[in-house]
């Protein structure tokens, strides 16, 4: 088992042991403010993947503004206290292993890209382009820095700049950057946090 490998089990094993504890400390965060630009490209009823749906707090909001939503997590313990909010089933899937051919209107990767290595992020986001339909949206936001770094508790993190981030990005031309934006996250006078906040949108052709 190599290192990443092994960091990421790691990872598995803290959403697995605090699950409950997770779900309670995000099921109730107020992120209506990044709903808005990303849902004014989608008409009610469209269809929405939640890649990393986590509590499934996003999943139950897009279902209660009408939309249809798969919500799928890794973490098995999540997606059934996802599914129990929810209302709905949420799908136990890892990025690596999604199969999704031109199936949503939109992609909803909010904090949840951040888990996966840079080294296997070039496997994992031309799976979120099949699954994306010609003209859709997809919303990513990855936590500010550079490098990868393992917390205290356990978890795998990968930062990039916007730069950085936009750099990877050019090596996939169906993806056009629609807006971006940066956002502050203060839990304590100890703890800031910057996110990125992409929209990508998916050409119906390279020349778009």
């Amino acid at each position: 088992m190599d290192v990443i490998e092994t960091q990421l089990l790691r990872t598995r094993d803290f959403y697995r042991a605090h699950a409950r504890e997770y779900w309670d400390s995000t099921v109730r965060l107020d992120v209506h403010q990044l709903y808005e630009p990303f849902l004014k490209h989608l008409q009610k009823g469209r269809r929405i993947l939640d890649a990393g749906c986590g509590s499934g707090r996003d999943t139950k909001a897009f279902l209660d503004r009408g939309y249809k939503v798969t919500a799928v997590d890794a973490s098995p313990e999540l997606a059934a206290l996802a599914s129990t909010f929810t209302g709905q089933d949420c799908k136990v899937l890892r990025f690596e292993d999604m199969e999704f051919q031109n199936e949503f209107d939109g992609i909803w990767a909010c904090a949840s890209l951040l888990h996966v290595p840079s080294s296997e992020l070039a496997d994992v986001l031309p799976r979120f382009i099949r699954a994306l339909r010609p003209g859709g949206i997809m919303y990513v936001s990855l936590k500010e820095g550079v490098g990868e770094h393992v917390s205290e508790d356990g978890r795998l993190f990968s930062y990039y700049t916007a730069d950085s981030f936009r750099h990877f990005l050019a090596s996939f031309p169906l993806l056009r950057e629609e807006s971006f934006w940066k956002a502050e996250e203060v839990r304590s006078r100890t703890y800031r946090q910057s996110w990125l906040n992409f929209l990508l949108q998916k050409r119906v052709n390279q020349r778009d």
